[in-house]
């Protein structure tokens, strides 16, 4: 069957909930910025346990006290990066490019063998004083590659995350698109899709292998580029896949 890739309405989509991996808290690194504070609101609104982290302590704590003020009852502290790293087996990873190098270098002594990475960065030309709608290279290949070489023995990294709009994460808009999740391990790669599916309206799709991430970064400058023309904040969705539950077994 014909794989087509469209670009998605907000419409309201029943969430599919892996519920055996919400347990845990859910460390955010450079959970302090318009993607990270999203995705806590998200979650939050979800029911899941929230850690913000960021590189300045007091900035994690007014971000922390922001979301319980807009989600009475939330779960959610906020602390410096190193100190929410170490507290979930799923940490995401939500800094601008240009941050991501120094972010890892910082993280190496809090980052334990088995936790799951999961690098939402995309290497925009903004990091350079370029433009957004293009990307530079990365010599790894990707910056999800690179976060796997810079991620400490024993931590895997999984990339998705791109193309979701933050302002969208971050309103009441109803969201109905797809995540593409890229990763060497279905395992892996279904933990995050768990929590990915914990927020409404999100679908994860297993897009590949690690290597993927190079493509699938680079849609995050096509869809800025089309939202700045249709003055909109499109996501992505796959059409055509099966309706059976691609995580399960």
């Amino acid at each position: 069957m014909r794989r087509l890739l469209r670009f998605a309405c907000r419409a309201a989509s029943a969430p599919r909930i892996h519920s055996r991996w919400m347990a845990d808290p859910i460390p955010i690194i450079g959970g302090t910025g318009a993607l990270g504070y999203g995705l806590a609101l998200r979650w939050a609104r979800a029911g899941e346990r929230i850690v913000i982290g960021s590189r300045r302590p007091e900035r994690a704590a007014e971000a922390a006290e922001k979301l319980s003020a807009a989600v009475p009852g939330a779960e959610v502290e906020g602390v410096e990066n190193g100190d929410a790293a170490p507290r979930g087996p799923v940490v995401f990873l939500t800094v601008p490019f240009r941050a991501q190098s120094e972010t890892l270098n910082n993280l190496r002594e809090s980052l334990d063998e088995g936790q799951i990475l999961v690098d939402c960065t995309v290497p925009l030309a903004a990091a350079i004083s370029g433009k957004a709608t293009r990307t530079v290279g990365v010599w790894q290949g990707s910056a999800g590659q690179q976060a796997q070489e810079m991620a400490p023995d024993g931590v895997t990294v999984i990339s998705a995350l791109h193309t979701v709009s933050a302002p969208v994460l971050a309103g009441e808009a109803e969201l109905d698109e797809d995540v593409l999740v890229c990763g060497d391990r279905k395992a892996d790669k279904a933990r995050v899709a768990g929590l990915i599916e914990r927020i409404e309206g999100l679908r994860a799709v297993n897009a590949g292998p690690l290597e993927m991430a190079r493509i699938v970064e680079t849609l995050t400058p096509m869809l800025i580029a089309i939202n700045a023309r249709y003055k909109t904040h499109a996501g992505i969705k796959v059409t055509g896949l099966p309706g059976t539950d691609h995580w399960e077994g």
